[in-house]
């Protein structure tokens, strides 16, 4: 719901640090997976309740899931870019979406085991049934947004807003979730309850995008 003014905000701060990180040993893919590495390192540190830790690194994450897309933008757009650096586009996206989804369900893993450790191991009691919830509430959305991404590619109603895939909006988009991920972070004896209401707000982004994708594909081709 706030990624397109969200990502509006950003767009100069992370073209700003893609100028200062570009650099020919350094390549969007290298942050992709550095992203992806910081994290699955968060998660482990939560399922160990090392909360500041998890955070600082889940936040480095992230920075550098925005970063690997605004150097990509930047290499592809500057003159005279090699045929590489402009058909690097669906690798480089290819690789993105899925360390995101891996990293997404990871840490809804690893917050799940740090939270639902019995109080008397250091842990909060928590149930792991909104944490599953959660995992298959992600498991529709995604499945939802890459198949309608593939189908707009092969009819011609691709929705493009400069990124690899069409993305259907949400109530629940990248935002969203990461801002969710921060919050059993920050307050993980409140993880639980807010675990619950994510997994119901996630599960109205699936139908959303299970109806718009539909009544997407079922309209008319663009210049039909």
């Amino acid at each position: 719901m706030l990624d397109a003014s969200v990502r509006a905000l950003l767009e100069t701060p992370l073209r700003r640090a893609a100028a200062v990180v570009d650099r020919a040993w350094l390549t969007p893919d290298r942050i992709s997976m550095a992203g992806l590495v910081l994290g699955l390192a968060s998660a482990v540190a939560a399922a160990t309740q090392a909360w500041a830790p998890a955070l600082g690194l889940w936040c480095a994450s992230r920075a550098c899931d925005g970063l690997d897309g605004a150097l990509a933008r930047r290499r592809r757009n500057r003159p005279g870019s090699t045929p590489a650096a402009v058909d690097s586009r669906a690798s480089g996206g290819f690789l993105d979406i899925t360390a995101d989804f891996l990293v997404y369900g990871a840490s809804v893993v690893g917050v799940a085991v740090g939270v639902t450790a019995p109080l008397d191991e250091g842990g909060y009691g928590a149930s792991w049934l909104p944490f599953a919830l959660v995992l298959f509430t992600y498991y529709v959305n995604g499945t939802a947004f890459l198949a309608f991404s593939s189908a707009a590619e092969r009819t011609g109603r691709q929705l493009d807003d400069g990124r690899s895939f069409s993305f259907l909006g949400g109530l629940a988009e990248g935002t969203e979730t990461i801002a969710v991920h921060s919050l059993w972070l920050l307050l993980p004896f409140w993880a639980e309850p807010v675990a619950w209401a994510w997994a119901l707000v996630v599960g109205i982004s699936a139908a959303q995008r299970m109806v718009g994708g539909y009544r997407t594909l079922s309209a008319p081709p663009r210049g039909s």
